[in-house]
């Protein structure tokens, strides 16, 4: 009988009960146990079916559901004696942080510590037991979303301790989507107070709980030992570049094709490769987002399903508020191109607006960029990476992203590429405060990080106007020439027979200082510096005579623009 394809199941005991749709995972299961791990952390994109596989392993393993022989029977898992008789014999702890999406410190914190209370009256029962003392059912009593950091930071060692005196038996802790609240807490600016508190509750629970069994974590990201998991060293971190559980989490193509036949889809597998297939797993290719399979196969239409289950508000503040590079090497993924980068899977969120590295490990383990090439430099100790975006569904989220960021201004952006193009100063000034006036509260001008560095939020926000030019200019960003380091150059692209239509033009970004009277003084001296470096001499060098080179200083003080423009001498 065919599978009901129902949407957004992540229960296995209803998966399996009601016959919904259901590729066997359950392999999982023995390859975990088999590892003798004792700590897990699975670093997997969203709607990668992390939920559903913890949702699996507490079913088989929680005594809650011994003798539940029928959710697993017929899969993988059932086929060795040893496991049928090790289903449903252990007390496992299961909570997770998924819920936990709050702008403020304070309501994260509570919100987490409500989870716990929910956790502990699941097992009331211990209240009435005997094998718990006075002091141990006081502190049960004492668990609530208003709980002291202590009693919080214990809890669930002290769960632990309770339910091995009550079954005789070490504990599993399943915790799914730990990194939930740490990605909230940096967009809403509390990560170092949620880092400490989560810090003591995870140190108890995975590192000193000798009533632990084992534990499986799992998440988005890989967060940095030194910021977040202290001196968990009995930590196993398998990431997209690790082959354990490659096939694990996410659908093969094996597995994707032999869908599309059962349900009557066999002629659209190329269509389905082009827009969802790309991700890889260690050494494991052509991999697929279960969320878009089934809604593909439910709606029997491709559309960007996957991409559209989130706000994408952290990858949309990374790159809108980034560096000049990231947005022109974004403008190169866009155009199907690869990119090559060194840098640690290890995200540090304090540090994703101090340098590029740490936003392509995020984009890569969001699964918003596929490894097309990696090795690890021995010598750097890093890992070196060739990328691209992972497939058509992810290209169509970024351009929906990008134009949504200057969704109103369209008619004004095109008119300031008009000025620019002909050198209409007046009307470039006109058009780009227009655009600083809608736009720059949007891009939060004055906020972290730019209230540190403000020319490269300024020299990001005008290469994002530029790159439009791209099929008349190469454009290129903060590359050498003369005696420094330029802002934005446009070189004309050259026609076939060696001549060149449009002008060569150099860009430079100043915000005033305060040794600066106005704006004039800023554009001067950003005119100035574009003439003592000679930035120049790389246009010349390519052949562009120096009279048809046109410099331009860009001068800033919130969102007040003015722009003043010289030609380069003789």
């Amino acid at each position: 009988m065919t599978q009901v394809l129902g949407i957004g199941n992540q229960d296995f005991e209803k998966v399996r009960i009601n016959n919904i749709f259901y590729i066997d995972k359950t392999d999982f299961i023995r390859r975990w146990w088999e590892s003798g791990d004792e700590v897990t952390l699975i670093a997997r994109p969203r709607r990668f079916g992390k939920t559903l596989n913890m949702s699996m392993v507490e079913k088989f393993f929680s005594v809650g559901y011994a003798g539940r022989s029928d959710l697993f029977e017929g899969l993988s898992i059932w086929e060795e004696e040893k496991y049928r008789t090790l289903q449903g014999t252990y007390p496992v702890i299961s909570l997770s942080f998924a819920k936990v999406k709050e702008t403020s410190y304070s309501n994260a914190r509570k919100m987490i510590c409500q989870i716990i209370q929910n956790l502990y009256n699941e097992y009331d029962f211990l209240l009435a037991s005997d094998r718990l003392n006075q002091n141990e059912k006081d502190f049960f009593r004492r668990i609530s979303a208003d709980m002291e950091d202590y009693i919080a930071a214990d809890s669930l060692n002290a769960l632990s301790n309770y339910l091995m005196k009550y079954y005789g038996k070490k504990v599993i802790i399943l915790l799914d989507e730990y990194d939930t609240p740490m990605q909230e807490a940096y967009v809403n600016g509390y990560w170092e107070e949620l880092t400490a508190f989560t810090r003591s509750l995870f140190h108890a629970a995975f590192k000193t709980n000798p009533y632990l069994e084992r534990a499986l974590m799992t998440g988005i990201t890989r967060i940095s030992r030194e910021s977040f998991f202290s001196d968990l060293n009995n930590l196993e971190v398998v990431t997209s570049t690790s082959g354990k559980y490659a096939d694990c989490f996410g659908f093969t193509e094996e597995e994707v094709f032999a869908a599309l036949k059962e349900y009557g889809l066999s002629d659209r597998v190329q269509q389905v490769k082009e827009w969802y297939d790309g991700f890889t797993f260690g050494g494991r290719q052509d991999i697929y987002n279960p969320w878009s399979i089934i809604n593909f196969l439910d709606k029997r239409e491709v559309g960007a399903y996957w991409v559209n289950t989130s706000s994408n508000s952290m990858v949309g503040k990374l790159i809108r508020e980034g560096s000049p590079e990231i947005k022109m090497t974004m403008e190169s993924l866009l155009q199907g191109k690869t990119f090559h980068s060194t840098f640690d899977e290890q995200i540090v969120f304090h540090q994703l607006d101090q340098g590029d590295e740490a936003v392509w490990s995020l984009l890569l383990a969001s699964g918003y960029l596929r490894t097309v090439h990696y090795e690890f430099n021995t010598i750097r100790r890093k890992a070196e990476f060739e990328l691209k975006l992972t497939n058509l569904e992810v290209h169509v989220m970024f351009e929906q992203l990008i134009e949504g960021w200057f969704k109103g201004c369209g008619r004004v952006n095109n008119a300031f590429l008009h000025a620019l193009m002909t050198d209409d100063v007046k009307a470039m000034n006109t058009y780009m405060n227009r655009v600083a006036l809608q736009t720059f509260s949007y891009f939060d001008a004055l906020s972290h990080p730019s209230e540190e560095e403000p020319e490269r939020f300024y020299h990001g926000f005008v290469l994002g106007l530029v790159v439009e030019l791209a099929d008349r200019y190469v454009i290129t960003s903060n590359r050498e020439s003369g005696f420094g380091r330029y802002d934005v150059i446009l070189e004309p692209r050259k026609r076939q027979d060696g001549s060149v239509a449009d002008d060569g033009i150099i860009i430079e970004f100043k915000v005033q200082d305060d040794d600066e009277k106005d704006l004039a003084d800023t554009v001067r001296e950003a005119l100035r510096q574009i003439e003592e470096k000679n930035y120049q001499a790389d246009l010349e060098a390519r052949g562009i005579p120096a009279k048809r080179i046109r410099r331009y200083g860009f001068a800033f003080c919130g969102k007040r623009v003015l722009i003043g423009s010289s030609l380069t001498s003789d």
